[in-house]
């Protein structure tokens, strides 16, 4: 079986309070693109430990001997979701250490494909404490992740095209939030501003990514690129994606986004640029 993981962008993301746990309580309205890892699943007979290999242009950044398939597998066998063991063989497109969130999406892509039944949700939240929250993100195509804990279907699905830059700088999640100083207001999102088009641009055009600055004055060139990004033609803005490095701009021109690209890749001949869709 051929499955198909794909990446997530966070639209927008607002940090509003540190848990007592240590991590940090986030909202994000996110939507996942067809930039997407391919896996290779088949059972294995008569054997005692799976084999996993990872290839394609981001492969070697994978750690072979600690990676969310080795940790989805063992936690499923564990829980007893799944019996026996698997040969996964993983093409890596999509951009390690950059804010895609490819390994938990890789992690969610063989959780819901080889669990048959309706997890229980003590063994839902055993296996998030182990992976990571992001997981709850693959959930849905189109969501509005309220708290850390929850996450909201977005019914209305919009369209929209993006040039992704990814400048080759890998991005510490957990440095980053380590510097956060201020939180922002935790909100609703309301349903007038997502039904129409127009409407939801102009509500994420005037949205933050809280980590942006933070990634910024670490990598001044992040700033240079975005500003870069948003200067295209159709381009409507231009974010960083999670704790980053990589960048996005949003657009609602399919031949925009083609036009970016050449433009952006004659200027970062050394960046990882490419361009993609909502699902």
């Amino acid at each position: 079986m051929v499955l198909k993981s794909y990446a997530k962008i966070n639209l927008s993301l607002s940090v509003n309070k540190k848990l007592k746990s240590g991590f940090h309580d986030i909202q994000s309205i996110y939507c996942l693109i067809d930039l997407n890892d391919k896996i290779l699943v088949k059972k294995i007979k008569n054997n005692h430990s799976d084999v996993i290999s990872f290839s394609g242009p981001f492969s070697k950044h994978v750690n072979k001997s600690d990676n969310s398939i080795q940790k989805i597998l063992s936690l499923m066998r564990t829980n007893k979701l799944i019996k026996g063991y698997y040969s996964i063989k993983v093409q890596k497109k999509i951009p390690v250490f950059g804010g895609f969130g490819g390994g938990t999406s890789n992690a969610a892509t063989l959780l819901k494909e080889l669990t048959k039944k309706k997890i229980d949700k003590k063994i839902f939240n055993k296996i998030i404490n182990v992976i990571g929250s992001d997981l709850r993100l693959f959930s849905t195509n189109h969501g509005f992740q309220k708290s850390l804990k929850s996450i909201i279907q977005l019914k209305k699905k919009h369209k929209f095209y993006f040039l992704l830059v990814f400048p080759m700088i890998n991005s510490s999640t957990k440095n980053v939030y380590s510097n956060i100083k201020k939180y922002s207001k935790s909100n609703n999102l309301q349903k007038t501003n997502v039904d129409l088009k127009e409407n939801f641009i102009n509500y994420l055009k005037n949205s933050n990514n809280d980590l942006q600055s933070i990634v910024e004055k670490q990598h001044p060139i992040i700033r240079q690129l975005l500003i870069k990004i948003s200067s295209t033609k159709g381009c409507h803005f231009s974010r960083m994606t999670g704790s980053g490095s990589a960048c996005f701009g949003l657009y609602t021109n399919k031949n925009c986004t083609k036009v970016a690209l050449k433009k952006l890749r004659k200027k970062y001949p050394k960046f990882w640029i490419s361009t993609a869709k909502t699902i």
